[in-house]
């Protein structure tokens, strides 16, 4: 395969794969991954995160404080700010709003949101959104705050057609997990045949939602392979121009030459 493929959003840094992290990477290299971002999800595991990134060169991260996250170091503007900094940070999050698993009064969810947004504004890096049964929030707070300027990406995409019509006028990527290959996803494979081939990005969310025909077991970035050969069949091209396309939107999305 003369391209290869990124896998945009991982949890590498997660226990399940603690001590695996050379056979992860030479998998990667086995099945045409080139690339992972690890998407942060607390500032407490952030330093596992950059320790990552700075022991493999084809690793990158996001820092954010997921929407589900209620203990630990709630994320400032200036905080997100300055961990962006660092060279291997490519983007702000994930952030976002995520109504499925709390109930209650959630405006600090909303409030968190506000904040990863401005903080991504400020230093001009794009966003990656959780979004789950809250998309009408989720857009109305990107609109509000004024999230087109940086853009980012609507990341394991399960929303409708109109959700992600609406993604992409707010100048927003989407991306496709493993939930993609799923006998009864009939909504995200409609999806993934209609989203621009430049505005698609392909994720494993590792270590959760592994693809056909690993469902059900541990996720790791090689298996977004089974990901991209998926959507490239729905869309009736071959995995070589979807692995080209998505690897040209991480590139131009996130600021990074993968071939440099």
């Amino acid at each position: 395969m003369d391209t290869l493929l990124v896998d945009s959003h991982c949890h590498l840094d997660f226990p399940d794969f603690k001590g695996r992290e050379d056979e992860l990477l030479a998998a990667m290299k086995a099945n045409d991954v080139g690339w992972a971002l690890i998407a942060g999800v607390t500032l407490e595991r952030f330093p596992d995160v950059l320790a990552l990134t700075g022991r493999f060169p084809n690793l990158y991260a996001a820092v954010g404080v997921h929407p589900d996250t209620q203990e630990g170091e709630e994320a400032d503007e200036d905080t997100l700010i300055r961990l962006a900094e660092h060279p291997k940070v490519l983007a702000i999050g994930e952030t976002g709003l995520d109504y499925y698993r709390l109930e209650g009064n959630l405006e600090w969810q909303r409030e968190r949101f506000r904040t990863h947004i401005r903080a991504a504004r400020r230093c001009r890096k794009p966003l990656i959104i959780h979004t789950r049964e809250a998309a009408a929030d989720t857009l109305r707070i990107l609109g509000e705050e004024g999230a087109a300027e940086v853009g980012g990406v609507f990341h394991c995409f399960t929303e409708t057609r109109a959700i992600a019509e609406a993604a992409l006028d707010l100048g927003f990527h989407v991306s496709f997990s493993g939930i993609v290959t799923f006998k009864n996803a009939l909504q995200i494979k409609e999806v993934a045949s209609f989203v621009p081939l430049d505005r698609i990005l392909v994720e494993t969310d590792a270590p959760y939602l592994a693809p056909v025909p690993y469902r059900g077991k541990l996720n790791h970035p090689a298996l977004v392979r089974h990901v991209a050969e998926e959507v490239a069949k729905l869309r009736g091209i071959g995995i070589e121009e979807l692995a080209q396309a998505t690897t040209a939107n991480f590139s131009r999305l996130f600021g990074v030459d993968c071939y440099a």
